[in-house]
Parts: C-alpha cells; sequence; structure tokens
C-alpha cells in the first residue's frame, strides 16, 4: 500500500522520529495529566455537579491558552524550537510536580487552577512548535502523511496517557496525586529526547547578524505579529476557509463532548467509578476514529482533496451524529464517539496540510497560534453553549440536533466551490 510505503520512508528518517518521539511523550504526558485534572475537578461529586461547572471548569483550563497562543506564536517565530521542546518539557515536569503538592496539600481551588494553568500554558508553545517543525524534517511530497501520522500519533498518544491515568485512578484511590507525577515523568522524557535534535535544525532561519529579541520585546511585538500573521492568512484564502471549517467542526465536538461526560456521570452510571470507566471506554473509542482518520486520510485526499475530504467529514457527521446520538445510550454514542473521533481528526489532518503548505515558514508560528486559539475558543463556547441546553442527566434532542445543523452548514460551505474552479491541493 502507498501509504504504508510512505510511512516506512517517514520512519527511516532519524530528524522525523526524533521529533516524534518528542511529540508522543510530550501529547502523552498532556493525556495524563488532563485526566488527572477532571478526575479531581469533574469526578469528584463535592466540586463539579451540573454541565453549567463543568462549563465553568474547562474555560478556566483553556481560554487561558487562547491569551497565551498569539504570544507563543510571535516567539515561537523567534526562537529555537528545539530548545523551546527542551526547556518547555522541562519546565511543564516542575508545574506539574508542583500540582500534585497542592494536591496533596488541599490547597483553596484558586491555587490548583493557577497551577494547572500554568501547566498548560507551557503546552501552547510546545504544541505549536511541534506543527510548525514538521515541514523542517520531512519533503513536500509527503507532507500528507507526515500529517496523517505524526498528530495522529500524537492524539493516539494523548488517548493512551488518558487510559493509563484512568486505570491507575480506579485501582488506586486518591491517586490524583500520584496520576500528576506521572505526567511529570513522561515530560522529562520528551525535553531529554529533544536533546537528538541539532539546535538549529528545526527554525526558524534568521539571517545573520539579526538580534533575537528579548521576552518583553517578542511581548511588545505580539500584537503587530498577530495582525501581520492574519493579514499573511487573509491572502490565502483555502487555508482561511479551512480554518473556519476546522473552527466549527471543534465546535460541534465541543458540545456533544460535555453531553457525552454528563451521561456518564449521570445517566449511565450511580457511581464515580462507573462514570470513569463509561468516559475512558468513549475516549479509547474516540481514539480508534483518530487511528482509522490516519489510515485512510491520505488515500481520501488523494482522490477528493483536502476541500472535499473535509466536506465529507463534516457531511457524514451531520448525518450520522443524529441517527446515533439521539438515542442518548450507550451503544450508539460510543459509535458516535467513533464517528467524530474519525471525521474531526480526517479534518484536521487536511486543514494541518493546506496550512503548512500556504503558509511561509516565518508565519507558521504565528498561524499556528492563531489555529490553536480558534480551538480553544471554540470548545470552551461550545461548552458554555450547552451548559445552556443540557439538562442534568445530559440528554438533550435540541442540542444533538443543532449540533447536525452545524455540521450541515460546515459541509455546505466547503462545498462551495471557488469561483476559478480550484479546489484545494
Amino acid at each position: 500500500m502507498p501509504v504504508v510505503r510512505d510511512l516506512r520512508v517517514l520512519l527511516r528518517l532519524r530528524d522525523f522520529r526524533s521529533l516524534l518521539t518528542v511529540r508522543l511523550l510530550s501529547q502523552a504526558a498532556d493525556g495524563v495529566y488532563q485526566v488527572a485534572l477532571a478526575t479531581y475537578v469533574v469526578f469528584s461529586p463535592e466540586k463539579q455537579t451540573s454541565a453549567a461547572s463543568i462549563a465553568s471548569a474547562m474555560a478556566v483550563l483553556l481560554l487561558p491558552y487562547s491569551v497565551v497562543g498569539p504570544f507563543a506564536g510571535v516567539l515561537l517565530d523567534r526562537w529555537r524550537r528545539r530548545q523551546v521542546f527542551l526547556y518547555g518539557n522541562l519546565l511543564r515536569a516542575a508545574l506539574a510536580c508542583g500540582t500534585g503538592v497542592l494536591i496533596v496539600a488541599q490547597v483553596p481551588d484558586w491555587l490548583f487552577y493557577a497551577s494547572a494553568l500554568s501547566v498548560t500554558a507551557v503546552n501552547r508553545f510546545v504544541l505549536a512548535g511541534l506543527a510548525a517543525s514538521l515541514p523542517r524534517v520531512v519533503g513536500p511530497d509527503r507532507l500528507v502523511t507526515a500529517n496523517a501520522l505524526s498528530p495522529t500519533a500524537g492524539t493516539l498518544a494523548a488517548t493512551a496517557g488518558g487510559g493509563l491515568a484512568f486505570l491507575l485512578r480506579l485501582v488506586a484511590e486518591d491517586s490524583d496525586a500520584l496520576v500528576v507525577l506521572l505526567g511529570a515523568v513522561l515530560y522529562l522524557g520528551a525535553a531529554l529526547i529533544s536533546l537528538r535534535l541539532a539546535i538549529g535544525l528545526l527554525g526558524p532561519d534568521h539571517e545573520p547578524g539579526v538580534r533575537h529579541p528579548s521576552v518583553p520585546e517578542g511581548m511588545a511585538l505580539t500584537v503587530r505579529g498577530m495582525a501581520e500573521g492574519l493579514r499573511h492568512l487573509s491572502g490565502r484564502r483555502d487555508a482561511a476557509r479551512a480554518l473556519t471549517a476546522m473552527t466549527l467542526m471543534r465546535f460541534c465536538y465541543g458540545a456533544l463532548f460535555v453531553m457525552l461526560l454528563m451521561l456518564c456521570r449521570y445517566a449511565w452510571s450511580r457511581t464515580e467509578a462507573e462514570g470513569l470507566a463509561w468516559l475512558g471506554l468513549a475516549v479509547g473509542v474516540s481514539g480508534a476514529g483518530f487511528f482509522t482518520a490516519a489510515v485512510i486520510t491520505p488515500g481520501a485526499v488523494d482522490r477528493l482533496g483536502t476541500r472535499g475530504w473535509i466536506t465529507a467529514c463534516a457531511a457524514g457527521s451531520a448525518v450520522l451524529v443524529p441517527a446515533l446520538g439521539l438515542f442518548f445510550a450507550p451503544g450508539p454514542m460510543l459509535a458516535a464517539a467513533f464517528v467524530l473521533g474519525l471525521a474531526t481528526q480526517g479534518a484536521k489532518i487536511s486543514t494541518d496540510t493546506v496550512v503548512q503548505s500556504q503558509v511561509d515558514d516565518d508565519f507558521r508560528g504565528r498561524v499556528f497560534s492563531v489555529y490553536d486559539v480558534l480551538f480553544n475558543v471554540a470548545f470552551v463556547a461550545a461548552a458554555g453553549t450547552a451548559s445552556l441546553m443540557l439538562p442534568p442527566d445530559g440528554k438533550s434532542v435540541v442540542l444533538v440536533l443543532s449540533v447536525a445543523v452545524l455540521y450541515a452548514v460546515t459541509a455546505i460551505g466547503m462545498a462551495r466551490r471557488e469561483r476559478d474552479g480550484r479546489r484545494f491541493t
């Protein structure tokens, strides 16, 4: 198979393997850390008892990403990306250890959130840097396959890390701090693996004699840098359209995620452990969808183009979400989780490829930071919207139908041809 052949070629590239390993360890640690936070904040009965409170927790955890994101892009276009992976993961390991101490000490919630937000803020630099670095270790002819393998493998690693955290949480009572420390170990491993990459390999390239700005100077350049990145993106309509579609699909995914969480916690279970088991199973099934997307997306893009594949993912979701979700039963909802995992990751692979192909290297950090901002704002907005629509047991026909309509609108928007008849390449 062409995909298998391309994967073998990619995995023979030493620098690609090293970058992929950094991603796998980093995102596995993210999965561990996020599940630790979810079980500590959401599944503790005395802390979170409604969709509104869950949405509030998501906002606290995700909105700061949107604040840090633009600054991450401006600085990533000036800092060595390899150094970001090294020092960023070392810092996250230290901060995660601090979070574990705070959990054991049972400090006030605001202090716990401050520690958690510090870890997730650094995450913006690492993830944006990984996306911007990928074209530096693979050729343009295999960029689609690399985008299918690398981000999807990272998502699967996060899923595996989350699964490990779920398992540890289920077998050991009061193990939230231990789970956080496991995440810290994985962050440390990612930092050490990054040392295998040459300092200047991942860019960005700087002209000789050009002074690197200090952090305060970089912060001062943020507004201008974001304006330049947006202006650069506005001149690349295919990339802008793909980002818009991906943002809408992320909103849909976020709304359905909150509904699924409520179903797991209240409709399908009587105990915290049972609810965690259902959620862990749903995350695993969704991860299988991510994996399937990685396998089939390169071939689908060859046949349909990136715009056609994004359209197909959105259209399929528009049909299958109500067909499966309106039962509000575990079996159909797990099938829906698989479909959404496939559709969301398939669209993301295509969007990543369009942005990487059309955005100049000097602007990739800024544009991918915009990408991250849109992702997180869409998810938080979806959680807030879902909190207004969901009843205590999580069963909302209106929410399911509204999401299906939004998927359909996305598919229709992507299906509209440009006036010159071109499709994404």
